[in-house]
């Protein structure tokens, strides 16, 4: 199921990317790069959902699709904060720690899953509340400005960015005490 639209659209999210990324570099207004990149990132991310809606909806999950579905998110957020970074919209240690964060349980996910213990390590959902606080401040950093004339979007986004870096440090947490048992018992 290579070629299913649940995966088509989760390809789309990664080549979304350098889109994203590329706005940046187009001779245009800061503000107009600001909206558009914007725009492109809450497209791209409401994909998130609709390819796992229509996964389910038409029948067309797939192991595939459950192993790119998650790469395509970090790839999304890494690219993204990396930008926000570049342009001082974000701090370059709340960057690391989220950055560094989906390296590790990344890596302790595929470890686990080479030791037969990869459901010890399953979404929970810190993981879906931290990916959901982060789908909404980049936006908020990318657009850099005032929404409707009530909110700035800059400091809602470092807010709400300052909450994603501590449910990341939580849910690490999390994993690894879930993994810590089973890693225990392989290596006995």
């Amino acid at each position: 199921m290579f070629f299913t639209i649940p995966t088509l659209l989760t390809w789309a999210r990664i080549v979304a990317i350098p889109l994203i990324v590329g706005v940046f570099y187009l001779p245009i207004s800061d503000p107009m790069r600001n909206l558009i990149a914007t725009v492109l990132f809450v497209v791209t991310a409401l994909t998130d959902w609709l390819d796992g809606y229509l996964a389910r909806r038409l029948n067309q999950t797939s192991a595939f699709g459950a192993f790119l579905d998650p790469v395509a998110d970090k790839f999304l957020v890494c690219a993204s904060l990396l930008v926000l970074v570049h342009l001082d919209r974000c701090n370059a240690l709340l960057a690391l720690v989220i950055i560094g964060r989906e390296i590790a349980i990344s890596s302790l996910r595929e470890w686990m899953a080479q030791i037969g213990a990869s459901k010890s390590v399953a979404v929970h959902m810190l993981g879906k509340w931290k990916t959901t606080m982060q789908m909404v401040a980049i936006p908020f950093l990318l657009f850099d400005g005032s929404l409707f004339g009530l909110i700035d979007t800059r400091l809602w986004g470092t807010w709400l960015l300052v909450v994603a870096a501590v449910l990341t440090i939580w849910s690490m947490v999390y994993y690894l005490q879930k993994a810590i048992p089973e890693i225990r018992a392989k290596a006995k």
